[in-house]
């Protein structure tokens, strides 16, 4: 077993028949790891009825409630279940609230997600005990009440060879009912999470979901966002600033004012290596599905997607990249550093704002993970590919990944017609603007690659362009098999951006009327 894949078994050999004709698999293993263990929980109910916790109640009874961890590792056997195709590797870990504890990309070599090698919980959690690292689930409020309790799982096999693992558990106060599932398809290179949320309760239930993604963070890590997101939000708006050019005192950090000539990206928020205090920002408003993170040491990352209309949320934390922050880490883990959270919010876009569950009421829906290589920061992306695309001094250089194999796509570069081009830029095109077009307006094809796209196989090339072309006259065409998959051109910016309202403080009581 290769030094990097460490703390994964080898698959069993049963399985390496149907893993190698291309189906999934999953398989129940133990793994044995350090382990920090919680000190034994108060022996009587903690009533901490003014405690406010992640924007909610900090109540934790009926839960017992741990205030101590062991300071030396020991150790222990933890039950865990494998899945396996032929492009990813995952670990749930059943007995930490079934999260995601490893995801392994074997087509880069490289850990999709931050991977913990020790179990070191810190008092973070509602009733004490969270880890960092992974891939772990939160609902009806973060962090999760049971994230670091055990559920009930079972593994489905589907007709055609996809495999999910399902953890199902019950919120401890409302009584309310959880299940997700962590599926992989045979053809895909993506973690499909499947989540179904159920008020069992005849009262209305406040509830929210957060899929908490951890990643590894250096100074070549690279967050991004969609390139529509102009601010970005503190939790509850307390706060809100320009991205990814932070344009203001953001967190107590004036970031406008660590610009110099040595380091112009100094008040860049999507780099991990600005940020020196423990900092959130969430995503205001976008008319995209996704977003992730990119290791450029590595040249590779994740895209993130789900449907805008009923999750909106794209968020990152980070502990800070100074000593607080490293304080933090060495509180966590043994060796494996710092890391960001790049969290995906369903049915909110903010923390900690709620939505509500109607008694009996169940909601369903999904979230996709995919691995990307070599394109740098995805600019817009599906379910299942992502584009990159940058237009400077006559140059264009042009990425796609895939999650798919797609043997024989089309990438096609296009130029729009002068004066259709023109009319976006002044920001009149779909306006009611008439226009005679020339006969010649219609796009200039600027190069075409013919190319088999596969996970671990993207395409990334360069082409010369006129030198008065901009991103913004561009497109980039993804086709297979005749049919368009992906459309990308920079949208025409309408040159004004009114910061989104943020929170204002209620006044006293004795002030209102």
């Amino acid at each position: 077993m290769d030094d990097s894949v460490d703390l994964l078994p080898d698959t069993p050999a049963e399985l390496r028949e149907r893993l190698a004709a291309g189906a999934a698999v999953a398989w129940r293993q133990p793994v044995v790891m350090p382990t920090y263990a919680p000190a034994e929980p108060e022996r009587y109910p903690m009533f901490l009825e003014r405690r406010v916790y992640q924007g909610a109640s900090g109540r934790v009874y009926p839960l017992p409630f741990v205030d101590g961890v062991a300071d030396r590792a020991e150790p222990r056997a933890w039950e865990a279940i494998h899945l396996e195709n032929r492009w990813l590797r995952l670990m749930v870990m059943p007995e930490l609230g079934g999260r995601v504890h490893v995801a392994w990309d074997k087509t880069a070599g490289y850990d999709l997600f931050y991977r913990n090698r020790v179990i070191k919980p810190a008092l973070v959690g509602l009733a004490g005990p969270w880890i960092s690292g992974g891939l772990e689930l939160n609902w009806p409020q973060h962090h999760r009440p049971t994230t670091f309790l055990p559920v009930a799982t079972q593994v489905e096999e589907h007709e055609d060879g996809a495999v999910t693992v399902w953890c199902s558990d019950h919120d401890p106060f409302a009584r309310m009912k959880g299940m997700h599932g962590i599926r992989l398809h045979p053809d895909l290179a993506t973690l499909e999470l499947v989540v179904r949320l159920h008020n069992r309760t005849e009262d209305v239930q406040t509830v929210m979901w957060w899929a908490n993604v951890a990643a590894r963070a250096h100074d070549g890590y690279q967050s991004f966002f969609p390139t529509d997101v102009r601010h970005v939000a503190d939790h509850a708006r307390r706060a809100i600033t320009a991205f990814p050019r932070a344009d203001r005192p953001y967190y107590g950090i004036d970031y406008p004012a660590r610009v110099t000539a040595e380091d112009p990206e100094a008040d860049r928020l999507d780099l991990f290596r600005n940020i020196p205090v423990p900092t959130s920002y969430m995503v205001l408003e976008t008319q995209d599905d996704f977003f992730g993170g990119y290791d450029h040491h590595a040249q590779a990352g994740f895209v993130h997607w789900a449907d805008r209309r009923i999750a909106p949320g794209k968020k990152q934390w980070t502990w800070g990249n100074a000593a607080f922050g490293q304080a933090w880490d060495r509180q966590l883990t043994d060796e494996d550093g710092p890391y960001v959270e790049l969290m995906a919010g369903v049915f909110t876009d903010n923390q900690p704002d709620f939505s509500f569950l109607r008694p009996g009421e169940t909601r369903t829906f999904s979230q996709y993970w995919f691995p990307i290589h070599r394109i740098g920061p995805a600019h817009q992306a599906t379910r299942e590919a992502a584009v990159s695309l940058t237009v400077a001094h006559g140059v264009a250089q042009v990425g796609v990944a895939s999650a798919r194999g797609l043997p024989g796509a089309t990438v096609r570069l296009e130029r729009a017609g002068l004066e259709r081009a023109g009319l976006e830029r002044a920001g009149l095109e779909g306006a009611g603007h008439e226009s005679a077009e020339p006969a010649d307006a219609g796009p200039q094809v600027l190069a075409t690659w013919t190319v088999d796209l596969a996970p671990g196989s993207p395409l990334v090339e360069t082409c010369p362009v006129p030198a008065a072309v901009t991103a913004r006259d561009v497109a980039l065409v993804v086709e297979h098999a005749g049919r368009e998959l992906l459309r990308w051109g920079e949208r025409p910016d309408p040159g004004d951006h009114p910061e989104p309202a943020g929170a204002t403080r209620p006044p006293r009581p004795a002030a209102v009327p």
